[in-house]
């Protein structure tokens, strides 16, 4: 199995010492992450200075809030930098994201729109050698004769998209190169809901595994309950529990959260949803209970929880991370 890190120092100078010590640990990837105060593709831009070999991530980069021309021009400038380590991972965000975040449209369902996108995308990766760049979808339309692009290091990025529900999941198998999971995707909704829709296409599946490793197994798991708890604060998300018969664990959590009851939010995480969402525990446990992503997926992104938690002790997690994995690359 190939090993990515999302990033999550809380400063980019950390980001950069993170990712060089994942780099010389023989890590697949590493990733930034983008949020309202967070420029994921800035971020990611020094990282690649900070790094030799490693491919170089965002998990995601908002699509709607910037144009699919910027999008793919700073994907360019990246890969020219990293000499040829870009992965562009996209996603649509939520329509508050969207709206209230950026003041930005939102289309519903918006992955018409984003397979637009990315179809323009690749568009203007593909015109780097000159001869200019037309093109005219349902949602983006572009006029540039003079387009070109000098020192492109390869003819194409891979474009990966996160996707939860079924519009998005299609989107990504009919036009991307991965498949971003959520954080708290759990292994039956992979295998039941999503690799059945990216069978036959050439979109590999990507689970981001949130993770945690310290020298207490209890810790290490109300860790990871805090992280679920929050994601599931969000109704979007629920669809993930349904094959499981978990809805009511999810309402529970959004009720808590209403009410301000952090402590209840992740009291209703339960030990399955823990065991079936994160991997937690000393190193040995964690190494052990990745053994049961195997059959989903030969690239893994490993993701530090990081709700509720001081930042000193986020990146002594990471850190945990690249030593608990680094011996098992080959």
């Amino acid at each position: 199995m190939k090993y990515g890190l999302i990033l999550g120092s809380p400063t980019i100078e950390g980001q950069m010492r993170t990712a060089a010590r994942a780099d010389a640990a023989g890590f697949e990837s590493v990733w930034t992450t983008e949020f309202f105060n967070a420029h994921g593709l800035v971020r990611l831009a020094a990282v690649a200075t900070a790094t030799e070999r490693v491919k170089l991530g965002t998990a995601i980069a908002y699509a709607f809030m910037r144009t699919p021309m910027l999008a793919a021009s700073a994907a360019m400038d990246i890969d020219e930098l990293s000499g040829g380590r870009m992965i562009l991972g996209l996603g649509s965000g939520t329509e508050r994201m969207n709206r209230e975040w950026y003041s930005m449209p939102f289309d519903d369902p918006p992955a018409p729109r984003i397979r637009d996108a990315i179809g323009l995308i690749r568009a203007a990766i593909a015109a780097k050698d000159g001869g200019g760049l037309t093109y005219d979808g349902p949602y983006y339309q572009v006029k540039i004769p003079a387009f070109r692009r000098p020192g492109a290091a390869r003819d194409g990025i891979p474009v990966c998209l996160a996707a939860v529900n079924r519009g998005m999941i299609r989107a990504a198998a009919a036009a991307a190169d991965g498949l971003i999971g959520h954080p708290v995707f759990t292994r039956t909704y992979i295998r039941e809901r999503v690799l059945p829709v990216l069978e036959g296409s050439r979109c590999e599946m990507l689970p981001y595994v949130i993770t945690a490793v310290a020298d207490s197994t209890e810790q290490a798991r109300n860790e990871a309950r805090g992280q679920i708890a929050f994601y599931y604060t969000t109704r979007l998300y629920h669809s993930i529990l349904e094959p499981h018969g978990w809805q009511a664990q999810g309402e529970a959590i959004a009720n808590a959260f209403r009410q301000g009851d952090f402590a209840a939010m992740a009291a209703a995480v339960t030990d399955e949803m823990v065991d079936e969402i994160a991997i937690a525990g000393t190193p040995d446990e964690v190494r052990e209970q990745l053994q049961a992503w195997n059959d989903l997926a030969g690239h893994v992104i490993l993701y530090t929880p990081s709700v509720g938690m001081k930042s000193g002790r986020v990146q002594e997690n990471l850190d945990a991370i690249v030593d608990t994995f680094a011996a098992q690359e080959s």
